[in-house]
């Protein structure tokens, strides 16, 4: 119970910059960080993406050195997601499954100049791959067929695992996935391949510079609404999020991130395992946006958004400003 004033005084503990350290209730870290990253074909290429003021899609070379910067920052997973050239995409989306693919090559090429010095987490859907920009297959009346898709993701699922995939994280939000995916896995050996599972990922407008980013924005016919969540829903998340757990995720996602919160830490006061929360593009790019503006200071933009994701619960946080974070935070 709060003392009276002036007995108290609450703004003692804050006079100070060693005492507001002590006191502070919730911190940020490198280590809650999760990079994504975005990947190319070619040899020695940065595409900069219009949208995402100061993201770039790299070639695996350059996803390589991107890795290693996280090494060094301590930042200790990256996310990969493949910007497929418009000839391998198809109906059915079977670049997914190639072993020689964008997302495979890279985690390959990480693994060996880094090791188990970083983990690497694959989106597992069929939207980079698709050439209807769609995160499934569609029925003959352009219906998202769930479980044909389910299909296509297990094999999508183990041909991640089988490149090195340290953390499977299926982003499609098909009803019975995350149970299809850890079967298969314990059925080919990879007992200890993560499944971080998009549990509670919604139809937002906040996605458009990621589409962008994976070359799908173009292609999309139609939306996302029938297997996406309505926005206007949260108990209907936890129904999701514990669905994914019972069939075997070992952590779950909010996506998007900060207009997101309160389903965020609604989460994380009913589940026993990790949250993570998703700071999508359209977030990243209002922060830059707001700064570039003069609206607002970019570094502290960055830092106190990331921590309302602590805040509100999360054990970390995917975000295109985790290199900028995981630099201001190391001093």
């Amino acid at each position: 119970m709060t003392g009276s004033y002036p007995n108290t005084r609450l703004r003692r503990t804050r006079a100070f910059g060693w005492s507001r350290a002590l006191h502070r209730e919730t911190l940020l870290t490198p280590a809650d960080l999760i990079w994504p990253l975005f990947v190319t074909e070619g040899e020695g290429l940065e595409e900069p993406i219009g949208t995402l003021p100061g993201v770039s899609r790299w070639s695996v070379d350059g996803i390589v050195e991107r890795a290693r910067e996280a090494v060094r920052l301590g930042v200790p997973v990256v996310a990969l997601f493949p910007n497929t050239p418009p000839e391998r995409r198809s109906d059915d989306g079977v670049e997914a499954h190639n072993p020689d693919n964008l997302v495979c090559r890279a985690v390959r090429a990480i693994k060996q100049a880094c090791g188990d010095d970083i983990g690497v987490l694959t989106d597992v859907a069929l939207d980079p791959y698709t050439s209807h920009g769609q995160d499934g297959l569609l029925d003959a009346s352009g219906y998202v067929a769930n479980d044909e898709t389910v299909a296509a993701l297990v094999d999508q699922a183990i041909n991640q695992a089988e490149a090195g995939a340290d953390i499977i994280a299926p982003s499609d939000m098909m009803d019975g996935r995350v149970h299809a995916i850890r079967m298969a896995l314990e059925m080919g050996g990879h007992h200890n391949v993560q499944i971080m599972s998009y549990a509670a990922k919604y139809a937002s407008a906040f996605y458009g510079p990621f589409r962008d980013a994976v070359g799908s924005g173009g292609l999309l016919k139609g939306d996302k609404k029938t297997y996406q969540m309505d926005p206007g829903n949260i108990r209907e998340a936890l129904r999701e999020v514990e669905m994914d757990i019972a069939e075997g995720a070992d952590s779950v996602m909010v996506k998007p991130g900060l207009a997101y919160l309160d389903v965020a830490a609604t989460v994380a006061a009913h589940v026993d395992v990790p949250v993570f929360a998703y700071q999508v593009s359209g977030e990243y790019a209002m922060i830059e946006a707001a700064a570039a503006a003069g609206a607002g200071d970019r570094d502290a933009l960055v830092l106190e958004t990331l921590l309302a994701f602590k805040r509100a619960g999360c054990s970390g946080i995917l975000t295109y400003h985790a290199p900028v974070a995981a630099k201001l935070l190391n001093g």
